[in-house]
């Protein structure tokens, strides 16, 4: 029966009530029936204090206070206003049952103040004695007069009740919508960072399987080169040792991204762009490509990571730039750092392809492994992808130049 409300709320629906009172007393009261006025007034004014807390119960306290004001036989005075307050929280807070009884006491009640009123007016037209038909049309004018102002007075606050009900449901389920929305984009970007970790995993399985038969293939070389020739022994253990300081260099950059055990695929380096540019070109995607530096001396993950990088960057300007405008990637090798600049022209509609925005975070993921940076947004008409990332991060590695040949074996594509 009772809905729960702030104290706050209670206090301010107290005051309005009283206040309203107060004021409909001054101006109403003032001759014989002066109690059973100011008791009608009370009931509405008790009515109006419980609108909010419990629609129900100051419905029926007010259609009582309307059947005491008839039965004392008083006419329809000022402070019945407040009749109005009552219906426009019937349908606002009430439940169904509560709003059906505010729609039908609007109508009904309108119909029973217009009857009780055409009939104290036909009482009047008869002890002034004015003639029966001219009862009759004062009676009728008086009867459609307050079925109208009674039915607006009723019906228009419960349909503003209504309308504020359906107002506030809908902000509720906008801000419904955007926490789902927010917690869709969280749940997105986790998943987008979990795939990039698998696929980073799934890479560093061949680099370590590789690293690993290496070292089994040179140690049981030595064992055998021991007895017949220990200087080729010995160069079997120089390779073991600088194959391990690799393979320990990968686990330790990329160990918090390994996750779930993936299949074998090959490790493509810094020379692959070439093929990765070609395939691009045979797709219609005009690419031109400035190297400065040599890259020879990069650790395995290091290169790993500017191809994918140069990869997605690339695959980025297929999908969202425009259609024949050239693509410039610039990919710049110093002793101490790696710089990528991949940079296209946006389209014109600013149409979005059929990614899913997962590639720049894989791309943000694999920069911050490796000790750098990336920067990627619109520039002007085009859309710039930066990365700048140590050669040698710090975590053991050996450049591949430093490793014998046979270390660089590489699975055929």
């Amino acid at each position: 029966m009772f809905r729960p409300m702030l104290r706050n709320q209670v206090v301010v629906d107290v005051l309005i009530a009283l206040f309203a009172g107060g004021v409909f007393a001054v101006l109403s009261v003032g001759g014989v029936d002066q109690v059973v006025i100011l008791a009608a007034i009370g009931g509405f004014v008790v009515a109006l204090a419980l609108r909010r807390s419990a629609p129900g119960l100051a419905l029926a306290l007010a259609w009582l206070t309307a059947v005491f004001q008839m039965v004392t036989a008083q006419r329809g005075n000022l402070f019945d206003i407040m009749i109005a307050g009552v219906m426009y929280t019937t349908s606002a807070y009430g439940g169904r049952k509560t709003r059906v009884a505010g729609l039908v006491s609007a109508v009904l009640g309108s119909v029973v103040a217009a009857v009780y009123s055409a009939a104290q007016e036909w009482a009047r037209q008869v002890d002034y004695g004015s003639s029966q038909a001219d009862a009759w049309d004062q009676t009728l004018k008086t009867l459609l007069a307050y079925l109208v102002i009674v039915l607006a007075v009723l019906l228009l606050p419960w349909l503003g009740g209504v309308v504020a009900r359906a107002r506030r449901a809908a902000g509720m389920s906008r801000e419904a919508q955007l926490l789902a929305e927010r917690d869709a984009a969280r749940a997105d970007r986790a998943v987008a960072i979990e795939q990039e970790r698998v696929r980073i995993a799934r890479d560093m399985h061949d680099i370590v399987a590789h690293s690993l038969a290496v070292v089994i293939a040179q140690a049981d070389g030595a064992r055998y080169a021991l007895r017949a020739d220990p200087s080729l022994a010995d160069e079997a253990l120089g390779t073991i040792g600088s194959t391990a300081r690799r393979a320990l260099g990968d686990v330790r950059e990329l160990l918090g991204a390994l996750r779930h055990e993936q299949g074998t695929a090959p490790t493509p380096d810094v020379d692959d762009i070439e093929q990765l540019v070609g395939q691009m070109r045979e797709v219609g995607l005009d690419v031109q490509v400035e190297r400065e530096g040599d890259p020879s001396a990069l650790p395995t993950t290091t290169q790993l990571a500017v191809y994918r990088i140069v990869q997605e960057s690339l695959t980025n300007a297929y999908k969202h730039g425009a259609r024949g405008a050239p693509v410039r990637a610039r990919l710049t090798y110093r002793p101490d750092t790696v710089e990528i600049a991949v940079v296209n022209r946006r389209a014109e509609d600013d149409r979005a392809g059929p990614g899913t925005g997962h590639g720049l975070v894989g791309m943000r993921e694999r920069a911050t492994m490796s000790g750098g940076s990336m920067t990627a947004g619109p520039r002007g008409d085009d859309f710039a992808v930066e990365v700048r990332m140590p050669a040698q991060p710090a975590t053991g590695q050996m450049p591949r130049a430093t490793i014998p040949s046979t270390d660089q074996e590489r699975s055929t594509r």
